[in-house]
């Protein structure tokens, strides 16, 4: 991407990991979060988005330019 300016996502956690499968605990840990209030910065990629999607009912997500 030469050139391009790609956004980033700012992915908060918002709800707790307690009772949730391993997979979405997993999947939390590598979006860079852990406790409910963390937050990462992530750029927009097909990859991020896929695990954002995961575990959108725990995370909020805004567009950084």
């Amino acid at each position: 991407m030469v050139g391009q300016q790609m956004n980033k996502l700012r992915i908060k956690q918002r709800r707790s990991l307690i009772g949730k499968p391993k997979k979405q605990r997993r999947t939390i840990k590598a979006l860079g979060l852990g406790k409910v209030g963390s937050e990462a910065i992530k750029e927009n990629c097909p990859e991020i988005v896929g695990m954002i999607k995961k575990v959108e009912h725990l995370v909020e997500v805004e567009v950084v330019k």
